[in-house]
């Protein structure tokens, strides 16, 4: 949906990638780019942190100041309309993570920026602040009041603090290892073979002889014919297939145990008492009163001087950090943490008393 106030034309986008092609196209059609504004939620936070010069090229109005919330201001209207009008969407809608393009178009320039934006989806803005239930006004105090960045609470009666923990949740997907593919394709050998073949020949053979012809040798006189076949063997080739070996191709599955290791954080929410050493509020202020007496009273200083000593000592005993810890353990870590807080106190001078609460509570002493 596009918005119109004026001559300028508002539409959002929930991407700066798509809000800068349309800014792109709408200055390849002919606009400037002093007529194209384009604003996001670093402008919002800009704004809150310069005190309204968040959005680059916009310039101040005469009622409202520079900045974006200045440009809206200068569309939609002043402070006084901020709840009633299209001004907190909008402001809403850029500090979720929107964007924001603003054309300052002519009569003859309005239908092809409008085509442009809902050529590239430009977002029902009363639909998105029902979609992120915004649509309460998020009020000019915006640097305040940013989604998700936690602000700090002081002097409150009550006050909640989440709880939140991670869980490791590991899943399984499948993923392509390896794999085998199998061809099979003709191939041709030369093979050779050893066959014994038998082969006949006739044989003619005359000798002589001398000796009475016999009733047999009479029968043969007479014309005959004597035929003997010769005989040979051939080699004869013949082919027969035969299935000599099988190649089968399958998958086989196997399990195994892997060990995820990763990690997750979770809220721990420690709790000390604050100052109640030095107050009087429980059993260790008259001790480190009469420790000062003892200690540092003969030199003329005052137990005021060293009561953030004795304070800070009992407070670091009472800090889940320090659980289970000697002093020796953690003197080096308290030193830095104290010089920090108290720059202009002198740790040699004040160590003794931050030892003699430490000890006092962790029973050491």
């Amino acid at each position: 949906m596009i918005n119109t106030s004026s001559n300028t034309l508002v539409g959002l986008f929930e991407d700066e990638r798509t809000a800068q092609s349309v800014v792109d196209e709408l200055v390849r059609n002919g606009l400037s780019k002093n007529q194209v504004h384009l604003s996001s939620s670093a402008d919002y936070v800009g704004d809150a942190a310069s005190g309204g010069t968040g959005l680059t090229g916009t310039a101040p109005t005469e009622h409202h100041g520079g900045g974006f919330m200045g440009w809206l201001s200068s569309i939609f209207g002043g402070e006084e309309d901020y709840a009633t009008d299209d001004r907190s969407h909008y402001a809403n809608a850029v500090q979720r993570g929107g964007y924001v393009v603003g054309v300052d178009a002519d009569e003859q320039e309005r239908e092809r920026v409008i085509e442009i934006m809902n050529d590239h989806g430009a977002v029902d803005v009363d639909q998105h602040a029902a979609k992120y239930g915004y649509s309460t006004p998020a009020g000019s105090d915006i640097g305040n009041r940013l989604t998700d960045r936690p602000t700090a609470v002081a002097d409150q009666a009550t006050g909640t603090i989440p709880v939140i923990q991670e869980e490791l949740q590991v899943g399984k997907r499948s993923v392509q290892r390896g794999g085998v593919r199998v061809y099979s394709r003709m191939v041709e050998q030369p093979v050779e073979q050893d066959v014994q073949l038998r082969e006949e020949k006739v044989t003619v053979e005359r000798r002589p002889v001398n000796r009475p012809l016999t009733e047999m040798d009479r029968a043969g006189l007479r014309d005959q014919t004597i035929e003997v076949t010769e005989m040979a063997e051939e080699a004869v080739i013949s082919k027969q297939a035969r299935v000599v070996e099988e190649v089968r191709v399958g998958k086989e599955a196997t399990e195994k145990t892997q060990t995820v290791r990763d990690t997750v954080r979770r809220t721990e929410v420690d709790t000390e008492n604050l100052g109640t050493a030095i107050r009087g509020g429980n059993n260790y202020a008259d001790d480190f009163r009469r420790d000062f007496q003892s200690n540092y009273g003969p030199s003329g200083a005052t137990y005021e001087s060293y009561a953030p000593a004795y304070d800070y000592g009992y407070r670091m005993a009472s800090d889940a950090r320090y659980k289970g810890h000697s002093w020796s353990d953690v003197e080096s870590t308290l030193k830095t943490d104290y010089l920090r807080e108290n720059p202009n106190s002198t740790w040699d001078q004040t160590k003794g008393a931050i030892r003699y609460g430490w000890e006092k509570v962790t029973g050491q002493r």
